[in-house]
């Protein structure tokens, strides 16, 4: 191992410790995302968009155009840890294989960028996706449905239901404290924040 590294040109060793340095907060920042943990809370216009955040039921309708051009950021930490990462693996092997520095270079770029638009376009559907399916929650109010695990009367259980043409399934609680054993018709009579909603039986709505 180290006639190995002892053997490379400063610049090939240079290239390495780049990537080893760049993989660790790549691999962070997979981990991170994946987990929820919002590894990429630091953008270079310092501007953190987050659904979440968002209180009340009118918002989402004129956030979209925001939310999603927000969403779409290439220069984003994320972004620009991943073009490092494959731009200094790629000098590291080019370098490496005896390619001169220039057009190692070139392509290891091209590399990065291409990697960094990948990245870009992953997260920026995975957030379109979230997004769906929080307006169709915001949208469930008023819908009818069934529950589909059962709701202690004072815990949480799920229901399912049709939204915008879409089965939906939504973490749920009793509104009136009683249990609703699976099977139960219910309506949505409350959205309570992105991920739970209020239900009552079917029939006390109309009785």
């Amino acid at each position: 191992m180290q006639e190995w590294w002892t053997g490379l040109e400063g610049v090939t060793r240079f290239f390495y410790g780049m990537a080893a340095f760049f993989s660790v907060f790549f691999l962070w920042q997979m981990v991170a995302a994946f987990l929820g943990l919002s590894g990429d809370s630091m953008d270079l216009d310092n501007i953190d968009v987050d659904i979440s955040d968002l209180d009340g039921t009118d918002n989402f309708d004129h956030q979209d155009v925001v939310e999603s051009s927000q969403a779409f950021k290439i220069l984003s930490l994320r972004s620009i840890i991943t073009f490092f990462t494959l731009f200094s693996w790629g000098g590291a092997l080019y370098t490496g294989n005896g390619v001169p520095v220039t057009k190692a270079l070139v392509i290891s770029s091209i590399w990065g960028l291409i990697g960094m638009l990948a990245v870009t376009l992953v997260f920026w559907a995975m957030n379109k996706l979230t997004e769906t399916g929080t307006k169709n929650i915001a949208a469930s109010k008023g819908q009818a449905g069934t529950v589909y695990l059962n709701i202690p009367a004072d815990g949480f259980g799920e229901i399912k239901t049709t939204v915008n043409g879409v089965v939906e399934h939504i973490k749920a609680k009793s509104v009136s404290g009683e249990a609703l054993p699976a099977g139960t018709e219910i309506r949505v009579v409350e959205v309570v924040d992105q991920m739970l909603v209020g239900v009552e039986k079917l029939n006390n709505k109309e009785g």
